[in-house]
């Protein structure tokens, strides 16, 4: 896998993103806004999974209405962070909060699939109820957790890789 890392850093993108004037600044921007697009539209919807925030509104309706924006977001946030990675990678590789963020997004995707598999089908039932049920609201926080430590870990990896 160091190898792919090493490998990685002499391709075009990553030399852009270290050798540039301001690709990693532009780049990092890029990022932040996917971030913002996406993690910032499903904080709200997590929110009202969990029975935090709008409890007077429909989480079906709240989905199909933030989940353009999150999905833009997440295409975009992933984009620029396979780039980013390529700029770091053999850093990245041996830093321990790349690690623990590529596994809080895993187990992020993990839980909205199961939440979707297993008790998004049964929605009609709890839609609107201003506290969802007890499962329902425990996907919503772990996933508030999951996101939340994904952009710790990002933060910290500024400070650990430079």
């Amino acid at each position: 896998m160091l190898d792919f890392a090493t490998w990685l850093e002499s391709t075009a993108p990553a030399l852009f993103v270290r050798e540039s004037l301001n690709g990693f600044q532009i780049l990092v921007g890029i990022h932040l806004m996917g971030l913002i697009f996406s993690v910032g539209t499903l904080l709200w919807l997590d929110l009202r999974l969990a029975g935090l925030a709008l409890r007077g509104t429909s989480i079906a309706m709240l989905n199909r209405q933030l989940m353009p924006w999150f999905a833009t977001g997440f295409i975009v946030m992933i984009a620029s962070g396979l780039v980013l990675f390529a700029g770091f990678a053999t850093s990245a590789y041996a830093n321990p909060f790349f690690l623990i963020k590529l596994a809080a997004i895993l187990f992020a995707g993990i839980n909205a699939w199961l939440f979707h598999r297993m008790l998004g089908r049964d929605v009609r039932t709890w839609d609107r109820d201003p506290v969802p049920p007890a499962p329902v609201r425990a996907a919503g926080i772990v996933s508030l957790a999951l996101w939340t430590t994904v952009i710790l870990c990002g933060r910290m990896m500024s400070y650990t890789m430079f």
